[in-house]
């Protein structure tokens, strides 16, 4: 079997899919791919199954040699590829010979990278999913110099080109999308017409869980007291006690006991949400 031998971890890079939806009432989130668009696109350049396990990098990329002949191809945020030192194409499959490194450098904008090899990595499942959840400790462990990753059997179509690659650079704003509720109303109707209008800035303290908001006028709560705990779903904005509202990302806790203001939608805006750096002002949109 074709392996890949991680030479370069970089500072987070975990395997991921489409996740595995369906057992919130084991306790398991979703995971999977935060930037979906991305991830679809590394596969799809490949000619792999859309559900075929990649690498999601963070920030400064990562380092791998490859133990057979390959091919690979790297999407997401936008950064530098090269194959034993010689520059190589971002958004694009390229072979990657026995015993040649490839090098995926840092983002040049935007936060992650995805590295899709042909035939997909064939780390084991778990739960019908190939993801790392970091909340839940699930799936394989984030990557660490030496560790060999297997790769699947190509399949039989050949790897397809492509015209034009998405740039998902994060946007001088990130604009978020909102379905206000379920609990909107413990929210001082003032306050919450004022989420409207202000601005926040994405927090150093977003991860693959959440992302958090700071430099905005907290919301006031116009009901006291505790919250039962109940489920919460991919995009649910919480809103802890220091009133700044938290987006809630793949790796999300399936229940919560702080009031949901409302639901940004799965799509291009959490895809945004994903390569935002932190310092990106945000803005929430009302929504229907």
């Amino acid at each position: 079997m074709t392996e890949l031998l991680v030479v370069r971890s970089g500072a987070l890079t975990t395997v991921q899919d489409r996740g595995r939806p369906g057992y919130a009432h084991l306790g398991v989130p979703r995971s999977g791919a935060l930037d979906a668009a991305a991830y679809a696109l590394a596969n799809r350049l490949l000619g792999n199954p859309p559900d075929a396990a990649a690498l999601e990098t963070t920030l400064d990329g990562t380092g791998l040699r490859a133990l057979a002949p390959t091919v690979v191809a790297v999407t997401g945020a936008p950064c530098s590829v090269r194959i034993s030192g010689r520059p190589a194409a971002w958004g694009a499959a390229v072979r990657l010979p026995a015993g040649a490194e490839l090098e995926v450098g840092p983002a040049e904008s935007g936060l992650r990278s995805y590295v899709a090899v042909r035939g997909g990595l064939a780390v084991p499942p778990v739960l019908g999913s190939r993801s790392t959840d970091l909340l839940s400790g699930l799936g394989p462990a984030v990557l660490s110099a030496g560790m060999r990753l297997p790769v699947g059997p190509a399949g039989p179509d050949p790897a397809p080109g492509a015209d034009l690659c998405a740039l998902p650079g994060p946007p001088a704003e990130l604009l978020l999308p909102l379905r206000p509720g379920p609990r909107a109303d413990w929210f001082a109707p003032a306050s919450l017409a004022g989420l409207w209008r202000a601005g926040f800035r994405v927090s150093a303290r977003s991860n693959r869980i959440g992302l958090r908001t700071e430099a905005g006028p907290p919301l006031v709560r116009a009901r006291p007291g505790e919250l039962p705990s109940e489920g919460m779903v991919l995009g649910a904005v919480q809103v802890p006690p220091d009133g700044l509202p938290v987006v809630f990302l793949a790796d999300h806790p399936v229940t919560g006991g702080y009031p949901v203001v409302g639901v940004v939608p799965p799509g291009p805006a959490l895809d945004a949400a994903a390569q935002a750096r932190p310092g990106t002002p945000v803005r929430f949109l009302r929504s229907r």
